[in-house]
């Protein structure tokens, strides 16, 4: 007959919670605490201390509750204090609101400064949280801003220079990446842009294609077609929208042949306009194989941001070409279906399509 020793040594090792604990896994940090009767102390599952032997380990849902089972915090990993990752997920938090308050970008030095951390730390630690990188996210910041500034000033060079650019030509060089035109036609709304449409039926319903002269820049699914185009309109409100000639409704027969056949490929120039984070999230989404999908938190680790799960569900909700960036393959953890622009039915059947026979 087992003695008590080894019935909780048994029912330790049995609990999916001591592999946390033996692996020093600091992703479980906050689900659970667990205690050492040996020593009277409790500890988060990813402390470094010598491992205690299993039947002197008990779990706790929160420190309190080790605390009232009369067990003092480990010095050493301190899990009455905020979690290390929750601390920080505070310091970037701060430092992107010193960035977006900065009227020039701050140089990767100053943030380590003020973070009290090395360049190289700060860069990764930034990275991992935030999905970009200090310059990256200065950025996409300056970018949101000088969309503002377009809007409201009195010259393209006033909302230029009040977006933080420190001179003309660094803005236009980098002006058709960030507004997908020229800012004079960007602040008119489009006016003197060209984007030529067309909608069609297929299998999901009303299709919308739309291509400005860089490529594709929209393809949108639904129920109403008037709706499709008032949409696209309401995108760029003083653009010329121009009904598609016959050699355009070729290009749209050949989305559309797409969407009901998606494994013979769709080969065609797109206008891609995003974030940096978000067209990194783009540009995996369009490497999952058809008839295969990838997590929300797979798309985050494949981009080397593990973290921004949340920030790649926001990226795939933004997303406005429809399979042509297949933000219809990505699903939950659990494979369950949700979360799509066009409805979740469609992502369904778009989904049982790709995985049936070629």
């Amino acid at each position: 007959m087992r003695n008590d020793d080894e019935m909780r040594a048994l029912a330790t090792v049995s609990d999916p919670r001591w592999a946390a604990v033996t692996a020093r896994d600091a992703k479980a940090d906050g689900s659970f605490f667990y205690s050492v009767r040996s020593t009277g102390v409790y500890c988060r599952p990813s402390c470094a201390s010598r491992r205690a032997r299993p039947e002197n380990i008990d779990f706790h849902a929160t420190a309190a509750d080790a605390e009232r089972a009369g067990f003092r915090p480990c010095r050493r990993c301190r899990p009455d204090a905020p979690a290390r990752s929750s601390e920080q997920a505070d310091l970037v938090a701060r430092l992107c609101r010193y960035i977006e308050d900065s009227e020039q970008a701050p140089a990767l030095d100053e943030l380590a400064g003020r973070a009290g951390l090395s360049p190289w730390h700060l860069h990764r630690l930034f990275k991992e949280v935030t999905g970009l990188t200090p310059k990256a996210y200065a950025a996409a910041h300056r970018a949101k801003r000088v969309r503002r500034e377009l809007a409201r000033s009195d010259t393209v060079t006033e909302a230029i220079y009040d977006a933080g650019y420190n001179s003309n030509g660094r803005f236009y060089a980098d002006s058709n990446e960030i507004l997908g035109m020229t800012p004079t036609a960007w602040r008119s709304g489009g006016a003197d842009t060209e984007i030529r449409f067309a909608i069609g039926q297929c299998a999901l319903g009303a299709i919308l294609v739309a291509q400005s002269e860089r490529g594709i820049c929209a393809i949108s699914l639904g129920d109403d077609p008037d709706a499709l185009a008032r949409e696209l309109q309401d995108r760029f409100p003083r653009a010329r929208l121009v009904g598609g000639d016959a050699g355009f409704e070729a290009l749209v027969a050949k989305v559309v042949g797409f969407v009901e056949a998606p494994r013979v490929g769709l080969d065609l120039p797109l206008d891609v306009r995003g974030t940096a984070f978000q067209q990194r999230v783009w540009q995996a989404l369009r490497e999952i194989p058809v008839g295969e999908t990838a997590s929300y938190s797979a798309i985050a680790e494949r981009i080397g941001s593990p973290k921004s799960v949340r920030a790649v569900a926001q990226a795939c909700g933004a997303n406005a070409l429809a399979v042509a960036i297949p933000c219809h393959r990505v699903v939950r953890s659990d494979g369950g279906v949700s979360g799509y622009r066009w409805g979740v039915e469609r992502k369904g059947t778009l989904l049982r399509r790709e995985a049936g026979p070629a």
